[in-house]
């Protein structure tokens, strides 16, 4: 029998722990998605909140090329996107360019946290759409070279990974049996012993 959105988001969803947000278990990487687009309001609330992240110096590096569905920027972000990527991805609504100036406005000098910035609003963003009924997939699997070029993004940006984001889709609309197996197989995660230490290879205790 094949399982459908709703019996998939009660398989995905992380085990409840008492004084965690709820959206933080609530949150996977869909790739299946619905044929519905997302409306310009709520898109505008996923960005607010990617606006507001914690950045070096305030610098706040990151911007954002958003492609919705029917045009051009769309367009040059799909045809970047790994052969296995676009086989899923055809299907969001909204696809997401992340990119992150590597030098400081104030001095010129190298910022060399801008990606770790650029990671940090880009979780804003997906924590945001989670907690509004989105989904969003974050992909490395896609050619930097080719999306520079389509978009003549200046060399002092570093490029992140490409967002792909809408609302979830039944899983059997995938259509590839190997994409069904990762859309519906349980997720897991490293004990809090292992990324929360002490001391190099000694757990914190927490």
């Amino acid at each position: 029998m094949s399982l459908n959105a709703s019996q998939i988001n009660a398989i995905k969803k992380a085990p409840t722990v008492e004084g965690v947000l709820p959206v933080f278990h609530e949150r996977w990487s869909a790739r299946s998605f619905a044929d519905r687009e997302v409306a310009p309001e709520t898109l505008k609330k996923v960005f607010e909140a990617a606006r507001w992240a914690a950045s070096a110096y305030n610098e706040q590096p990151w911007c954002f090329l958003v492609g919705r569905r029917g045009s051009s920027a769309y367009q040059k972000i799909f045809a970047s996107l790994i052969e296995f990527n676009q086989s899923w991805a055809r299907t969001a609504p909204v696809l997401i360019l992340g990119a992150a100036k590597t030098s400081f406005t104030h001095n010129g000098t190298e910022n060399g946290y801008a990606i770790y910035d650029l990671g940090a609003a880009s979780s804003y963003l997906t924590l945001e759409a989670a907690a509004l009924g989105l989904t969003t997939h974050q992909m490395a699997g896609y050619d930097q070279a080719k999306a520079r070029q389509a978009f003549d993004i200046p060399a002092e940006y570093a490029l992140g990974a490409v967002i792909a984001l809408g609302y979830q889709g039944e899983p059997a609309a995938l259509g590839n049996e190997q994409l069904i197996a990762r859309e519906i197989e349980p997720r897991d995660r490293k004990p809090l012993s292992e990324i929360a230490l002490s001391a190099w290879d000694e757990p914190a205790k927490l």
